[in-house]
């Protein structure tokens, strides 16, 4: 009989973390109107939270990627829940606006941005050489999953029984996953004398010896002085303008100027994530068996075609095509996380984790940027068609930025920011 690795004991672990992660951190879009209904603080002000927070959550994620290496897994996810737990519950005594942005804000979004995607690249790098994508696409879609579970749950506590409930539901949450870490989340797999699931020798286990900060800035030092990296951040930074950025906030009243009631949309958008589960995962399996320039050519010039032809989809009601739209958008949704993660590793070899970690940073910049840009152009345009057709041109530019990865002469690991400054744990 084969034994069991224990690399699965270690993704199950991770995938509830990530899920729960996921939810916490959508968590204040339930809560905007009940906070404002009750401390008066206009929607603008309790929005700069949720905006410190998804900022944090991509800032957070290659420097946790770097105490991870110099610290151990297991550490940095335990604190990171202990964060999330800390910053939720002390809403229950806030009295100033600030307060919010601190513990939502800071907290939440310096916890939630630890137990990112460079939290997956550096799980999946470590334990797995078999499976590898599979299992980096199964973790990513552990987001969208932990989205649909908490949202429909927390948004009912909070009619039912106040804001104050659901803060404290979630810290709790947080809070018992901890100990569930603890016992089965494991740094390395020499820890437990095996080698990464479908390995044959037990590799070395290395602690990086300076600081973790140096160590991730070292990293983009060293990654950005390749064309492969600015190619690869150039292209999720077009990922998170045409997905959080753009669909993921203003999807909903954008179908609502066009007469669609807004829970319509909001249904229509919950569908997305819904896809997104089956398309992240089969992306992860496509990933260990296509080379992974061609899948994000492929998924963002799809992308692009469907932003296309979305302006002339909206209409009063969710008809057939929408559904086709939505269908086909939310496979692809974050379908373009396990190729990049794979790139990450083939180009930058150790660092890899790391330098996925600033790739994911640029995601969160684009998404801002593209939140912002498309906001502008319905106030000034009195539409969105300009920013879905600009959208749609960027996945083709991404589509570009991708295939250009097989152009020129490869260049060789960029290690030295892990590697070189590593010796014997």
């Amino acid at each position: 009989m084969r034994r069991f690795h224990p690399a699965w004991a270690v993704a199950a672990v991770t995938f509830i973390a990530l899920l729960g992660a996921a939810g916490f951190r959508a968590t204040p879009s339930v809560m905007l109107q009940p906070l404002h209904d009750e401390f008066g603080w206009s929607l603008g002000t309790i929005s700069a939270a949720v905006s410190v927070n998804l900022l944090l959550y991509g800032l957070t994620a290659p420097f946790a990627a770097a105490l991870m290496a110099r610290f151990g897994i297991r550490r940095v996810a335990m604190a990171a829940l202990l964060l999330v737990s800390a910053g939720s519950g002390l809403t229950l005594w806030m009295t100033q606006s600030w307060q919010l942005v601190l513990c939502w804000g800071v907290l939440v979004g310096l916890g939630t941005g630890s137990l990112a995607l460079g939290f997956v690249a550096t799980i999946t790098g470590r334990w797995f050489v078999k499976h590898r994508g599979l299992v980096t696409g199964v973790l990513t879609a552990a987001g969208a999953t932990g989205n649909l579970i908490f949202l429909p749950v927390l948004s009912r506590i909070v009619e039912s029984d106040g804001w104050r409930t659901a803060a404290l539901t979630v810290s709790v949450a947080a809070l018992g996953v901890v100990p569930l870490l603890w016992w089965k989340l494991r740094d390395h797999p020499a820890d437990l004398n095996v080698p990464a699931l479908g390995a044959t020798e037990i590799e070395e286990k290395v602690s990086p010896a300076g600081g973790a900060a140096g160590n991730a800035l070292r990293a983009l030092r060293d990654a950005a002085k390749t064309r492969p990296f600015w190619l690869l951040a150039g292209g999720f930074a077009i990922c998170g303008a045409t997905t959080n950025g753009l669909v993921g906030t203003h999807f909903i009243p954008a179908a609502h100027d066009h007469g669609m009631p807004q829970t319509t949309a909001a249904t229509l958008l919950a569908l997305v994530g819904v896809f997104d589960v089956i398309g992240t995962i089969a992306s992860g399996w496509l990933t260990d068996r296509v080379d992974s320039r061609i899948l994000l050519g492929a998924y963002y010039a799809l992308r692009g075609l469907s932003l296309l032809t979305l302006p002339s989809l909206f209409a009063a009601t969710a008809h057939p095509s929408m559904l086709i739209f939505i269908l086909f958008y939310g496979l692809d949704w974050v379908a373009t996380v396990p190729p990049t993660v794979t790139l990450c590793r083939e180009y930058f070899g150790a660092a890899g984790p790391i330098v996925f970690g600033w790739v994911f940073a640029s995601h969160q910049f684009g998404a801002a940027a593209a939140a912002t840009a498309a906001g502008l152009a319905r106030d000034q345009f009195g539409n969105y068609t300009i920013a879905w057709y600009a959208a749609g041109g960027l996945a083709i530019l991404g589509a570009i930025l991708s295939l250009m990865l097989y152009a020129g002469k490869r260049l060789p690991l960029i290690e030295e920011s892990v590697r070189g400054a590593t010796a014997p744990a």
